[in-house]
């Protein structure tokens, strides 16, 4: 049980992230875009990061300034970017097709893991990115429609969500080998990103709507499930695998997400989504297999090159 706790944890932290279009959805509908809701997630997860911290982890509230590049990689160039390339999008192109591009995150974890964390790539690993992302392929149903247009504009902004959403995995996991704990890099990727984006979303000219009783408890769930307890979970089982797992693992994402779709929003639940979803929980299950035999080199470079 305690060798597959982190990957529990990551998939955990995976399907609170699943269950954000409930309270996106929300708060779209009362008047906010979405770098607004973004914005929203990311300030209240940092106030309450802030109190979980001064009540429980007031040693992990301090750090190094030489440190804080790697809250600026994983606030700014993960969060906030990701989120940026991802809302540009689903404008430019159909959701879709923006929710295929994010979701090419595994191959850039697996590739910038390989590079600057000297994880290994064998034949495993690649057959499992190749399942998660065909699994996504049939979870949001594309069959490309007649019509469509795909602009290269579209197509560069979406494969940039897929990196910023990779990036958490590079940044977090060399944050923590340079010893920074789980809580330290959490708390301090969201008050990086709250401090980039709040001069420049447009919220403080909707306090009104944000204050209103509905969406100020919505906002704070937003904040505190698929955002505080998420990545909290996440990053604790981080801490103890490899990041391109870790990444792999968390494609269980869509299928939660799939799923609320289907039973609260009652959206079509077809073959091609069964299908989509049987390719992810598949693929998660195949990384975690034991590698091959014939892959010996490959064990001691990953037990040398890895903290997990």
């Amino acid at each position: 049980m305690k060798k597959i706790l982190p990957y529990i944890m990551i998939a955990f932290g995976a399907a609170l992230w699943g269950l954000i279009a409930i309270f996106v959805r929300e708060l779209k509908e009362a008047g906010l875009t979405e770098m607004e809701i973004v914005t929203v997630r990311v300030t209240f997860a940092a106030i309450f990061l802030l109190i979980v911290g001064a009540v429980s982890y007031r040693e992990q509230l301090q750090v190094q300034f030489k440190k804080l590049p790697f809250f600026i990689g994983t606030g700014i160039f993960s969060i906030a970017f990701f989120n940026y390339c991802y809302f540009f999008t689903i404008n430019e192109l159909n959701v879709s097709i923006a929710v295929i591009l994010l979701y090419t995150s595994p191959a850039f974890v697996t590739i910038l893991s390989f590079i600057f964390l000297k994880e290994s790539i064998h034949k495993q690993k690649i057959i499992a990115v190749v399942g998660t992302i065909l699994g996504c392929v049939f979870i949001v149903g594309v069959g490309v429609e007649q019509g469509t247009t795909i602009t290269l504009l579209g197509v560069l902004t979406g494969l940039g969500s897929g990196l910023g959403y990779a990036l958490y995995s590079i940044f977090g996991k060399v944050a923590l080998k340079h010893e920074i704990k789980p809580f330290t890099v959490t708390l301090y990727t969201f008050v990086i990103a709250a401090i980039a984006l709040l001069p420049f979303s447009g919220i403080w000219g909707k306090l009104d709507i944000l204050f209103s009783p509905r969406v100020l408890f919505v906002s704070v769930g937003l904040g505190l499930v698929p955002t505080v307890i998420a990545y909290l979970a996440y990053t604790w089982g981080l801490e103890k695998t490899e990041s391109s797992k870790a990444a792999i693992i968390a494609t269980v994402e869509p299928v939660v997400a799939m799923l609320i779709g289907f039973v609260i929003f009652q959206e079509n639940l077809g073959i091609s989504q069964m299908f989509g979803a049987f390719l992810i929980l598949l693929s998660v299950m195949f990384v975690n297999l034991p590698v091959m035999k014939g892959n010996e080199q490959i064990k001691h470079h990953k037990n040398t090159g890895s903290i997990g």
